[in-house]
């Protein structure tokens, strides 16, 4: 099996190759400001939507469109996705597990509003949500998505045990530095990549930030637009 490879295509969107070769893309945002035009036309495999706010879902239908690959959301989304012609969505809900493609893929709580403005009237999109994803190799990643801190992460950490976290630290819509440095002790991961910073001005929190807070030993893993980590 190939290691895990980590890339970030700015804000909160990732595409991680997986140890069995599967490309699985979180959060298509392509259009982002610091998204290189390299990979405005990814070719994936799977792709898992946290929540509906533009920010986060603005190119999903054109990718699963383009790629065919199986979109897993929550069912309120998945149902609109479906009302928009994909056929190829998962549909899930908070606490419920699925396999697809050699992966494991629990949808875990998180703590933020979702929705989506379309022809000027604000859409609802279910709860937002976060992913544990088991991967081939046994290694287990867990994504946040956007939300604030809360203590079920704690369960979170002792049920799923993730060895990385990917974690909002911008501030004003999401936990800043100081809640994901705690979030990283209530999960016990080693190593934690932020998200959803940098993209504006009003997202303030900043992985130096981050790295001055974390518990000892946990490795900070701070990703270039599309640079890639193994």
């Amino acid at each position: 099996m190939q290691k895990l490879a980590i890339t970030w295509l700015g804000h909160s969107t990732f595409i991680l190759r997986t140890p069995g070769g599967t490309r699985v893309l979180f959060d298509p945002w392509l259009g982002n400001p610091n998204c290189p035009p390299a990979f405005r036309k990814p070719k994936v495999d799977l792709i898992l939507a946290s929540h509906g706010h533009f920010d986060h879902i603005e190119d999903l239908i054109s990718v699963a469109r383009d790629t065919g690959a199986p979109v897993v959301g929550i069912f309120e989304l998945c149902d609109w996705l479906q009302r928009k012609g994909i056929q190829n969505a998962a549909p899930m809900n908070k606490g419920g597990s699925q396999e697809l493609l050699g992966l494991r893929i629990t949808m875990t709580d998180a703590r933020h509003s979702s929705g989506f403005v379309e022809d000027g009237r604000m859409v609802y999109m279910g709860e937002a949500a976060g992913f544990i994803v088991r991967l081939e190799d046994g290694m287990t990643i867990y994504y946040a998505g956007d939300t604030c801190l809360f203590g079920d992460m704690q369960l979170i950490g002792e049920m799923y045990k993730p060895d990385i976290a990917f974690l909002p630290i911008g501030d004003r819509f999401t936990m800043d530095p100081a809640a994901a440095a705690r979030a990283c002790a209530f999960l016990g991961v080693r190593q934690v990549v932020p998200m959803h910073w940098g993209t504006f001005p009003l997202l303030t929190g900043t992985p130096a930030d981050l790295r001055k807070l974390v518990p000892p030993g946990v490795e900070v893993l701070e990703l270039k637009p599309g640079e890639t980590s193994e």
